[in-house]
Protein backbone atom coordinates (compact mmCIF):
# COMPACT_ATOMS: atom_id res chain seq x y z
CA UNK A 1 0.00 0.00 0.00
CA UNK A 2 2.80 2.20 0.84
CA UNK A 3 4.42 1.72 -2.62
CA UNK A 4 1.03 2.38 -4.39
CA UNK A 5 0.25 5.47 -2.41
CA UNK A 6 3.43 6.75 -4.30
CA UNK A 7 3.13 5.47 -7.25
CA UNK A 8 -0.45 6.16 -8.09
CA UNK A 9 0.32 9.98 -8.24
CA UNK A 10 2.85 9.34 -10.85
CA UNK A 11 1.50 7.18 -13.06
CA UNK A 12 -1.90 9.41 -13.01
CA UNK A 13 -0.66 12.11 -14.35
CA UNK A 14 -0.09 10.31 -17.67
CA UNK A 15 -3.26 7.70 -18.08
CA UNK A 16 -5.53 8.62 -20.49
CA UNK A 17 -9.24 10.05 -20.59
CA UNK A 18 -10.80 7.02 -21.76
CA UNK A 19 -9.79 4.38 -18.70
CA UNK A 20 -11.99 4.19 -15.56
CA UNK A 21 -11.60 1.20 -13.78
CA UNK A 22 -9.02 1.80 -10.03
CA UNK A 23 -8.69 5.01 -10.28
CA UNK A 24 -9.09 7.56 -7.83
CA UNK A 25 -12.65 10.11 -8.57
CA UNK A 26 -13.60 7.52 -11.43
CA UNK A 27 -15.93 5.28 -11.61
CA UNK A 28 -18.04 2.79 -13.30
CA UNK A 29 -20.77 5.10 -13.95
CA UNK A 30 -18.47 7.73 -15.40
CA UNK A 31 -17.75 5.02 -18.27
CA UNK A 32 -21.18 4.10 -18.65
CA UNK A 33 -21.74 7.67 -19.29
CA UNK A 34 -18.96 7.57 -21.95
CA UNK A 35 -20.75 4.77 -23.66
CA UNK A 36 -24.30 6.86 -23.97
CA UNK A 37 -22.83 10.01 -25.11
CA UNK A 38 -21.05 8.32 -27.63
CA UNK A 39 -24.08 6.04 -29.11
CA UNK A 40 -26.22 8.62 -28.75
CA UNK A 41 -24.05 10.32 -30.87
CA UNK A 42 -24.12 7.22 -34.15
CA UNK A 43 -21.31 5.18 -33.06
CA UNK A 44 -23.33 2.30 -32.74
CA UNK A 45 -20.84 -0.27 -33.99
CA UNK A 46 -19.37 -1.64 -31.16
CA UNK A 47 -16.17 -4.07 -30.58
CA UNK A 48 -16.68 -5.65 -27.51
CA UNK A 49 -13.86 -7.14 -26.44
CA UNK A 50 -12.80 -10.23 -24.05
CA UNK A 51 -9.01 -11.01 -22.52
CA UNK A 52 -8.48 -14.04 -21.94
CA UNK A 53 -6.95 -14.51 -18.48
CA UNK A 54 -5.25 -10.86 -18.59
CA UNK A 55 -4.40 -10.66 -14.77
CA UNK A 56 -2.26 -13.68 -15.43
CA UNK A 57 -0.77 -13.03 -18.77
CA UNK A 58 1.01 -10.06 -18.62
CA UNK A 59 4.64 -10.00 -19.64
CA UNK A 60 7.47 -9.33 -17.37
CA UNK A 61 9.90 -7.82 -19.25
CA UNK A 62 7.24 -5.74 -20.95
CA UNK A 63 5.72 -4.63 -18.00
CA UNK A 64 8.75 -3.68 -16.25
CA UNK A 65 9.80 -1.92 -19.35
CA UNK A 66 6.82 0.37 -19.08
CA UNK A 67 7.32 0.88 -15.20
CA UNK A 68 10.72 2.14 -15.44
CA UNK A 69 9.66 4.50 -18.01
CA UNK A 70 8.22 6.60 -14.87
CA UNK A 71 10.45 4.58 -12.35
CA UNK A 72 14.07 5.22 -11.73
CA UNK A 73 14.93 4.11 -8.21
CA UNK A 74 15.93 0.82 -8.62
CA UNK A 75 15.13 -0.74 -4.81
CA UNK A 76 11.33 0.27 -5.67
CA UNK A 77 12.00 -1.82 -9.18
CA UNK A 78 13.81 -4.69 -7.40
CA UNK A 79 11.02 -5.17 -5.09
CA UNK A 80 7.70 -4.83 -7.69
CA UNK A 81 9.69 -7.50 -9.56
CA UNK A 82 10.31 -9.51 -6.49
CA UNK A 83 6.42 -9.17 -5.38
CA UNK A 84 5.90 -10.64 -9.24
CA UNK A 85 7.84 -13.37 -9.35
CA UNK A 86 6.77 -14.45 -5.62
CA UNK A 87 5.86 -18.40 -5.60
CA UNK A 88 2.57 -19.60 -5.50
CA UNK A 89 1.53 -22.63 -2.99
CA UNK A 90 -0.72 -24.72 -4.32
CA UNK A 91 -3.24 -26.44 -0.76
CA UNK A 92 -1.66 -30.80 -1.01
CA UNK A 93 -4.06 -33.27 -3.06
CA UNK A 94 -6.04 -35.31 -0.45
CA UNK A 95 -4.28 -38.99 -0.56
CA UNK A 96 -4.50 -41.82 1.62
CA UNK A 97 -2.46 -41.89 4.15
CA UNK A 98 -3.13 -37.72 4.44
CA UNK A 99 -5.16 -37.99 7.94
CA UNK A 100 -2.19 -40.29 9.09
CA UNK A 101 0.57 -37.69 8.53
CA UNK A 102 -1.70 -34.68 10.05
CA UNK A 103 -2.07 -36.94 13.19
CA UNK A 104 2.18 -37.61 13.34
CA UNK A 105 2.35 -33.82 13.52
CA UNK A 106 3.64 -33.81 9.56
CA UNK A 107 1.28 -31.75 7.56
CA UNK A 108 1.89 -32.34 4.13
CA UNK A 109 3.34 -29.27 1.97
CA UNK A 110 1.42 -28.02 -0.92
CA UNK A 111 3.20 -27.96 -4.38
CA UNK A 112 5.26 -24.50 -5.17
CA UNK A 113 4.56 -22.84 -8.30
CA UNK A 114 6.91 -20.07 -9.92
CA UNK A 115 4.77 -17.96 -11.99
CA UNK A 116 6.42 -16.78 -15.76
CA UNK A 117 4.15 -13.56 -16.17
CA UNK A 118 0.96 -11.82 -14.43
CA UNK A 119 0.11 -9.97 -11.33
CA UNK A 120 -0.37 -11.63 -8.50
CA UNK A 121 -4.33 -11.89 -7.52
CA UNK A 122 -5.72 -10.30 -4.63
CA UNK A 123 -2.63 -7.86 -4.40
CA UNK A 124 -3.27 -4.05 -3.29
CA UNK A 125 -0.94 -3.18 -5.92
CA UNK A 126 -1.91 -5.41 -8.88
CA UNK A 127 -4.93 -2.89 -10.45
CA UNK A 128 -2.23 -0.48 -10.60
CA UNK A 129 0.36 -2.42 -12.68
CA UNK A 130 -2.72 -3.91 -14.98
CA UNK A 131 -3.43 -0.59 -15.46
CA UNK A 132 0.50 1.02 -16.16
CA UNK A 133 0.34 -1.90 -18.87
CA UNK A 134 -3.04 -1.44 -20.68
CA UNK A 135 -1.98 2.47 -20.80
CA UNK A 136 0.12 2.07 -23.96
CA UNK A 137 -2.78 0.44 -25.45
CA UNK A 138 -5.01 3.53 -24.95
CA UNK A 139 -1.99 5.36 -26.01
CA UNK A 140 -1.51 4.31 -28.88
CA UNK A 141 -4.86 4.63 -29.84
CA UNK A 142 -5.18 8.02 -29.59
CA UNK A 143 -2.09 8.99 -31.08
CA UNK A 144 -2.08 10.75 -34.24
CA UNK A 145 -2.20 7.71 -36.54
CA UNK A 146 -4.22 5.75 -34.19
CA UNK A 147 -8.09 4.91 -34.67
CA UNK A 148 -9.31 7.65 -32.66
CA UNK A 149 -8.48 10.09 -35.68
CA UNK A 150 -8.63 7.78 -38.60
CA UNK A 151 -11.58 5.88 -38.15
CA UNK A 152 -13.19 8.91 -35.66
CA UNK A 153 -13.43 5.68 -32.77
CA UNK A 154 -14.16 6.22 -29.55
CA UNK A 155 -12.35 3.77 -26.57
CA UNK A 156 -13.76 3.03 -23.02
CA UNK A 157 -12.15 1.19 -20.47
CA UNK A 158 -12.94 -0.38 -17.05
CA UNK A 159 -9.54 -2.28 -15.98
CA UNK A 160 -9.53 -5.08 -18.70
CA UNK A 161 -12.97 -4.67 -19.79
CA UNK A 162 -13.12 -2.45 -22.97
CA UNK A 163 -15.34 -1.47 -25.65
CA UNK A 164 -14.82 0.32 -29.25
CA UNK A 165 -17.15 2.43 -30.75
CA UNK A 166 -17.41 3.20 -33.81
CA UNK A 167 -20.05 4.29 -36.74
CA UNK A 168 -18.44 0.95 -38.61
CA UNK A 169 -16.47 -1.47 -37.86
CA UNK A 170 -14.22 -1.87 -40.31
CA UNK A 171 -11.23 -5.08 -41.17
CA UNK A 172 -8.57 -2.30 -40.83
CA UNK A 173 -9.68 -1.12 -37.28
CA UNK A 174 -10.77 -4.45 -36.22
CA UNK A 175 -7.18 -5.87 -37.28
CA UNK A 176 -5.37 -2.79 -35.75
CA UNK A 177 -6.99 -4.02 -32.43
CA UNK A 178 -6.07 -7.75 -32.49
CA UNK A 179 -2.79 -6.67 -33.68
CA UNK A 180 -1.60 -4.25 -30.91
CA UNK A 181 -3.26 -7.11 -28.46
CA UNK A 182 -2.04 -10.01 -29.79
CA UNK A 183 1.40 -9.39 -31.97
CA UNK A 184 2.80 -5.99 -30.35
CA UNK A 185 1.46 -6.50 -26.19
CA UNK A 186 1.69 -10.29 -25.88
CA UNK A 187 -1.59 -11.01 -24.51
CA UNK A 188 -4.67 -12.97 -26.13
CA UNK A 189 -8.33 -12.16 -27.03
CA UNK A 190 -11.06 -14.81 -26.09
CA UNK A 191 -12.91 -15.56 -29.44
CA UNK A 192 -15.85 -17.17 -28.04
CA UNK A 193 -16.44 -13.43 -26.60
CA UNK A 194 -14.91 -10.83 -28.73
CA UNK A 195 -17.91 -10.01 -30.71
CA UNK A 196 -18.84 -7.16 -33.37
CA UNK A 197 -22.29 -5.85 -32.67
CA UNK A 198 -24.15 -3.39 -34.00
CA UNK A 199 -27.41 -1.80 -31.63
CA UNK A 200 -29.00 -0.32 -34.77
CA UNK A 201 -29.89 -3.62 -35.47
CA UNK A 202 -33.50 -4.84 -33.96
CA UNK A 203 -32.36 -7.09 -30.54
CA UNK A 204 -29.41 -6.52 -30.36
CA UNK A 205 -27.45 -5.49 -26.41
CA UNK A 206 -23.81 -4.76 -25.10
CA UNK A 207 -23.29 -5.74 -21.64
CA UNK A 208 -20.35 -3.66 -20.20
CA UNK A 209 -19.90 -3.65 -16.32
CA UNK A 210 -22.82 -5.29 -14.95
CA UNK A 211 -25.62 -3.14 -17.27
CA UNK A 212 -27.30 -3.66 -20.60
CA UNK A 213 -27.66 -1.46 -23.88
CA UNK A 214 -29.99 -1.79 -26.19
CA UNK A 215 -32.29 0.40 -28.71
CA UNK A 216 -35.93 -0.39 -27.60
CA UNK A 217 -39.23 0.98 -29.07
CA UNK A 218 -40.73 3.64 -27.40
CA UNK A 219 -44.01 3.20 -25.11
CA UNK A 220 -45.46 6.36 -26.75
CA UNK A 221 -47.20 5.46 -29.78
CA UNK A 222 -46.74 8.68 -31.93
CA UNK A 223 -43.08 7.92 -31.38
CA UNK A 224 -41.59 6.26 -34.07
CA UNK A 225 -37.86 6.94 -32.86
CA UNK A 226 -36.07 4.11 -30.92
CA UNK A 227 -34.74 5.59 -27.64
CA UNK A 228 -31.63 3.92 -25.70
CA UNK A 229 -32.48 1.39 -23.30
CA UNK A 230 -30.01 1.12 -20.32
CA UNK A 231 -30.71 -1.59 -17.67
CA UNK A 232 -29.60 -4.35 -15.53
CA UNK A 233 -28.11 -7.00 -17.04
CA UNK A 234 -29.59 -10.51 -16.64
CA UNK A 235 -26.65 -12.23 -15.39
CA UNK A 236 -26.17 -9.33 -12.84
CA UNK A 237 -29.98 -10.02 -11.63
CA UNK A 238 -29.29 -13.73 -11.50
CA UNK A 239 -25.78 -13.35 -9.90
CA UNK A 240 -27.75 -11.05 -7.04
CA UNK A 241 -30.51 -13.68 -6.55
CA UNK A 242 -28.14 -16.25 -5.52
CA UNK A 243 -26.52 -14.13 -3.20
CA UNK A 244 -29.80 -13.71 -1.59
CA UNK A 245 -30.51 -17.28 -2.01
CA UNK A 246 -27.41 -18.10 0.40
CA UNK A 247 -28.64 -15.40 3.14
CA UNK A 248 -31.69 -16.72 3.48
CA UNK A 249 -30.60 -20.52 3.17
CA UNK A 250 -32.04 -23.29 5.07
CA UNK A 251 -28.89 -23.34 7.43
CA UNK A 252 -29.71 -19.86 8.54
CA UNK A 253 -32.87 -21.19 10.60
CA UNK A 254 -31.13 -20.25 14.03
CA UNK A 255 -30.36 -16.77 13.34
CA UNK A 256 -32.19 -14.30 14.51
CA UNK A 257 -34.11 -12.34 12.19
CA UNK A 258 -33.08 -8.61 12.67
CA UNK A 259 -29.96 -10.08 12.19
CA UNK A 260 -30.75 -12.17 9.15
CA UNK A 261 -32.58 -9.12 8.01
CA UNK A 262 -30.19 -6.40 8.67
CA UNK A 263 -27.40 -9.04 6.66
CA UNK A 264 -29.80 -8.95 3.73
CA UNK A 265 -30.54 -5.13 3.52
CA UNK A 266 -26.50 -4.23 3.52
CA UNK A 267 -26.30 -7.08 0.91
CA UNK A 268 -29.82 -5.20 -1.28
CA UNK A 269 -28.95 -1.83 -0.79
CA UNK A 270 -25.01 -2.21 -1.71
CA UNK A 271 -26.29 -3.78 -5.20
CA UNK A 272 -29.12 -1.40 -5.58
CA UNK A 273 -27.11 1.57 -5.17
CA UNK A 274 -24.40 0.55 -7.66
CA UNK A 275 -27.29 -0.10 -10.43
CA UNK A 276 -29.45 2.71 -10.34
CA UNK A 277 -28.56 3.96 -13.18
CA UNK A 278 -30.72 3.96 -16.53
CA UNK A 279 -33.99 2.17 -15.97
CA UNK A 280 -33.64 0.01 -13.21
CA UNK A 281 -37.28 -0.65 -12.60
CA UNK A 282 -38.07 -3.96 -13.75
CA UNK A 283 -34.75 -5.86 -12.34
CA UNK A 284 -35.51 -4.00 -9.06
CA UNK A 285 -38.92 -5.35 -9.29
CA UNK A 286 -37.96 -9.11 -9.90
CA UNK A 287 -35.20 -8.71 -7.25
CA UNK A 288 -37.78 -7.45 -4.51
CA UNK A 289 -40.46 -10.34 -5.37
CA UNK A 290 -37.94 -13.00 -5.45
CA UNK A 291 -36.74 -12.18 -2.13
CA UNK A 292 -40.24 -11.61 -0.63
CA UNK A 293 -40.90 -15.36 -1.36
CA UNK A 294 -37.84 -16.15 -0.25
CA UNK A 295 -38.44 -14.59 3.13
CA UNK A 296 -42.12 -15.58 3.41
CA UNK A 297 -40.50 -19.43 3.24
CA UNK A 298 -37.92 -18.71 5.82
CA UNK A 299 -40.34 -17.60 8.10
CA UNK A 300 -42.15 -20.74 7.43
CA UNK A 301 -39.77 -23.30 8.26
CA UNK A 302 -37.95 -21.98 11.40
CA UNK A 303 -40.73 -23.61 13.33
CA UNK A 304 -42.99 -26.83 13.39
CA UNK A 305 -45.91 -24.57 14.25
CA UNK A 306 -47.66 -22.86 11.07
CA UNK A 307 -46.69 -18.98 10.63
CA UNK A 308 -49.21 -16.75 10.82
CA UNK A 309 -48.79 -12.54 10.58
CA UNK A 310 -50.25 -10.59 13.06
CA UNK A 311 -53.94 -10.28 13.08
CA UNK A 312 -54.98 -7.25 10.56
CA UNK A 313 -51.29 -7.00 9.10
CA UNK A 314 -50.35 -8.66 5.66
CA UNK A 315 -47.29 -10.39 4.75
CA UNK A 316 -45.27 -7.48 3.07
CA UNK A 317 -46.28 -5.03 5.74
CA UNK A 318 -44.87 -7.48 8.32
CA UNK A 319 -41.63 -8.00 6.18
CA UNK A 320 -41.87 -4.17 6.27
CA UNK A 321 -41.98 -4.04 10.03
CA UNK A 322 -39.20 -6.66 10.64
CA UNK A 323 -36.77 -3.93 8.94
CA UNK A 324 -36.72 -5.40 5.03
CA UNK A 325 -35.81 -2.55 3.02
CA UNK A 326 -37.12 -3.15 -0.59
CA UNK A 327 -35.15 -1.52 -4.00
Amino acid sequence: MAVLLILGPIFEAVFEDCSFGFRPGRSAHQALDRIREALKQGLVEVYDADLKGYFDSIPYDKLMACLQMRIADRSVLKLIRKWLKAPVIEPPESKGGGKRRKERGKPRQGRKIYPRKGCPQGGVISPLLANVYLHWFDKVFHQPDGPANWANARLVRYADDFVVLARHQSDRLNGWIEGKLESWMGLEINREKTRVVNLREVGQTLDFVGLTFRFDRSLYKNWKKRYLNVFVSEKSVAREREKLRKLTARRRNCMPIPRMISEVNRQLTGWGNYFDYGYPRKAFRKVNSFLELRLIAHLKRRSQRPFRTPKGRTVYEHLKCLGLVNL
